[in-house]
């Protein structure tokens, strides 16, 4: 037996009537007035309803029969179709669910479901001059889409509507069916009274003895998606529905329970917390009673001139520190001020002013410290001691500014840390790399919400003395934006002659940080500026030569990774093959970070063999070393020989390296010189002035000038790595005058400096770098401009030690050392 009879249109436009067929019983078709008469009787007002109604898409939820709802209506098309609803008869209209995402793609009508509720206008105010509608709409009863008649600019669509007869509602099956959702909504209702007003405006209208109608109204009510109530609203039996409803509802209680035993936890511990509050607020009643205790205000302002009995305040300090706190006195413990001014005080007061730490200036223990904690930098220590010992015989070395500078990995970090150690003084390390913002060095000002100190008064509230040591990390690479810059900013900090009176914008009050010495690291010098520069003094980390990196992974990397990958010190031993194998072939840069790493690895795989029952100690060989870190990252570098190829020096931020440069001659008629290898502009131009040079001097000094016409192809290998700096130009004419000789060099060196257009060679930097990438790849002859003679007798001397050093003023002295006595030409011609 069917639950829903159906209405369709009559043919002739004449009023719908109902009949049941043999086809399908419960539907209605249309038929003749008279047959009309003798249908079943209307089971409710719904029996005269139009087939054809203007559709209104509705976005959100789906509207139920026996709803209610309020909708108000502005602008085409929404107020088109409403407005020709309200011209129409019965002034019905259908509200169909559309599934469309964007709220423009309402109105079409591909977006709509198939099924909707037919809704009467009961009660409609029109604006006509603003286009607006606000109606109260009634839902009546479900329909189905049959076709769409219209498109635009209304909806309008032929439906068949699905009444529900009077005996359908009335029969027991439905019974236990419609007092499981009232028993359960009843349960709903206990736990959020919020469903109560709308189970008071149903009831008015209805009654729980209707199913059809407490279903939809069921369904309405609770939270459920959009699909799931369109379910409902296309599903035709009341039994079914009611099943599918009691499902919803069950789901909803269960979300409403746990949702009221979340509020109920949340309250515990609210009340929980007050009642604590309560009771702590009533004991200081008490105590404050019985003298026992004083309040916050006074207990803070107790505090304070505490701290100040200890200190040795400026006079400006102190008269700022009294005003304020007599202003703490007179605030509102609750106002936002009392706050800012209780923090502005607490800083204030937590300052070192007149603390001290008292300095260790003993050669011998500072030598002791420096040589456990590193090995080699020789030449670094002993600038570190002569620092301490001139500080010695001045009685302090408070105000002093060193810069140190090198590769990554080589030691500024630890060596910083070092010298703290030897001296004996607090030890504070922030990093400037990137720092945009000049409020991080001078504070900002308490002005803005969150304001704070800038780091140098940060470092000296923690470390609780005005001379600790504050290690800047990275200066190099400091930055400026709108914000200001910092690199600016510092200049003030770093000069002992303004330092004394350092001016933080938090404090608004002077700071004597000329006590503190400062340890800046950086890994070159180009990006710094001079100002800066100017009030630093620099000390060079060159880097390590293999020999060093050994002793270094022996004494500290090794032991570092056993405790930290959990392993004795029975349960792994690399031998010094090893360890030289690893620089060699794995860890080339100037500093040891990579070595670390690598013997890092070992450690770990080391580990897992443990782990696996392997017998104690793991050994590592030479021989083994490759099967712990695969094959070698480096190979190992032998400079090329032949014509038109020479040795170059080079530095880099990595340390020192070689360079070989091939000159061919490519012919051609159109000349010219092609240069490759990316090379920069400083270096493109130090090639064009070798060619210029040469080409002047090459008869002078025995080359074929017509060895040098046509076109000439430069290269510098890499063609991967960027390339730039002056000091391959004697490189570069060599390697040109080696073209036009015809001839390769005489035997195996290399060679840096710069050329300028009439022969004279200059100087350049890395010296030290350069000459232990010589070493490294077993050259052991140099050219090296006279003015770096300086440069190179600073270089340690087991580093120098082996060598054979050229120093040259012209190139002429550079050809004649590579080639020989020159000879005006070579017999042989291209």
């Amino acid at each position: 037996m069917a639950d829903e009879e159906s209405v369709t249109e009559a043919p002739d436009g004449s009023e719908p009537a109902r009949k049941e067929t043999a086809e399908t019983p419960g539907e209605m078709t249309a038929e003749t007035p008279g047959e009309a008469s003798q249908a079943t009787p209307p089971a409710r007002v719904e029996d005269f309803m139009p087939l054809d109604l203007v559709i209104y898409p509705l976005g959100g939820r789906p509207f139920f029969p026996g709803m209610l709802t309020p909708i108000q209506v502005e602008g085409s098309p929404y107020y088109d179709t409403i407005k020709e609803a309200l011209d129409s008869s019965g002034k019905m209209f259908g509200i169909v669910l559309s599934h469309a995402e964007d709220g423009n793609e309402v109105f079409d009508p591909e977006k709509l479901y198939g099924f909707g509720t037919s809704a009467r206008i009961m009660e409609a105010a029109v604006n006509e001059d603003e286009k607006q509608i606000k109606l109260l709409a009634e839902g009546i009863a479900r329909f189905e889409i049959r076709e769409i008649l219209q498109k635009v600019p209304v909806i309008k669509a032929r439906v068949t509507h699905h009444l529900v007869r009077r005996e359908d509602i009335h029969l027991e099956s439905l019974k236990p069916y419609t007092m499981a959702v009232v028993n359960t909504l009843k349960d709903l209702l206990k736990y959020d009274s919020l469903y109560q007003e709308q189970v008071k405006m149903f009831l008015s209208r209805h009654n729980f003895s209707e199913p059809d109608r407490l279903a939809d109204f069921v369904a309405s009510l609770t939270s459920s998606s959009r699909e799931e109530l369109q379910e409902i609203l296309e599903t035709l039996s009341i039994q079914t529905r009611l099943e599918k409803v009691l499902a919803l509802l069950k789901k909803e209680l269960e979300i409403v329970k746990l949702q009221n035993k979340i509020s109920k936890q949340v309250e515990q511990g609210i009340s929980e917390h007050q009642r604590h509050f309560f009771l702590r607020e009533q004991l200081k009643e008490i105590q404050k009673e019985l003298g026992i205790t004083k309040d916050d205000r006074t207990a803070e302002l107790d505090r304070f001139r505490e701290r100040l009995k200890s200190l040795t305040l400026s006079e400006e300090a102190t008269k700022r520190v009294n005003d304020e706190m007599d202003k703490l006195g007179m605030l509102e413990t609750g106002s936002s001020e009392y706050g800012v001014t209780r923090n502005y005080v607490d800083w204030l007061t937590s300052l070192p002013w007149g603390v001290h730490s008292t300095d260790l200036l003993e050669l011998d223990r500072a030598r002791k410290i420096l040589d456990e904690d590193h090995d080699g930098l020789g030449d670094v220590k002993d600038r570190i001691l002569e620092f301490l010992a001139v500080g010695r015989l001045k009685g302090e070395i408070g105000g002093s500014i060193i810069l140190l500078v090198g590769p990554p990995g080589v030691g500024k970090t630890s060596i910083g840390r070092s010298v703290a150690k030897a001296v004996g003084r607090e030890f504070f390390r922030f990093s400037v790399g990137g720092m945009r913002d000049e409020a991080e060095i001078k504070g900002h000002r308490r002005t803005y919400v969150g304001a704070m100190p800038g780091k140098f008064i940060q470092a000296l509230r923690q470390k609780k003395v005005a001379n600790p040591i504050i290690m800047l990390d990275e200066v190099d690479k400091i930055g400026a934006s709108y914000q200001g810059d910092p690199a600016s900013a510092l200049l003030e900090v770093l000069d002992p002659e303004q330092n004394v009176d350092f001016l933080d914008h938090y404090l608004d009050v002077r700071f004597d940080l000329s006590k503190v010495l400062f340890i800046c690291t950086a890994n070159q010098l180009d990006t710094i500026p001079q100002p800066l520069m100017d009030r630093m003094e620099v000390i060079r980390l060159s880097g390590y030569i293999a020999e060093e990196k050994v002793k270094i992974a022996r004494h500290h990397l090794v032991p570092k990774q056993l405790v930290k990958n959990g392993l004795g010190k029975g349960d792994l031993r690399i031998s010094a093959d090893a360890l030289r194998a690893i620089v060699e072939g794995y860890a080339r840069e100037a500093g040891v970070r990579r070595l670390e790493q690598k013997i890092g690895t070992i450690a770990r795989k080391t580990a897992v063999k443990i782990l696996d029952g392997i017998d104690k100690p793991v050994r590592v060989g030479r021989t083994e070393v490759e099967d712990f870190l695969g094959k070698p990252d480096f190979r190992d570098e032998k400079p090329l020989q032949g014509v038109g190829i020479v040795t170059g020096l080079a530095w880099t931020a990595m340390g020192g390296a070689t360079l070989d440069v091939e000159a061919i001659r490519t012919g051609g008629d159109k000349g010219g010189l092609q240069l490759t290898g990316q090379l920069g502009d400083i270096m493109k131009e130090s090639a064009r002035i070798a060619m210029s040079y040469l080409k002047a001097n090459c008869e002078e000094l025995g080359g074929d000038t017509r060895r040098l016409e046509g076109e000439i192809h430069l290269h510098v290998p890499a063609g991967a790595t960027p390339k730039d700096g002056p000091s391959a130009g004697i490189t570069m004419t060599t390697a040109l005058l080696s073209l036009a000789k015809n001839r390769p060099l005489s035997r195996r060196l290399a060679m840096t400096g710069e050329i300028t257009l009439t022969g004279q060679v200059l100087p350049v930097g890395g010296i030290r770098e350069k000459v232990i990438a010589a070493r490294r790849v077993g050259l052991r002859e140099l050219i090296i401009p006279e003015a770096c003679r300086k440069d190179y007798e600073e270089v340690p001397e087991h580093v120098r030690e082996g060598f054979t050093i050229h120093f040259v003023k012209n190139y002429k002295e550079v050809a004649r050392i590579v080639f020989g006595r020159n000879r005006r030409r070579d017999p042989e011609t291209p």
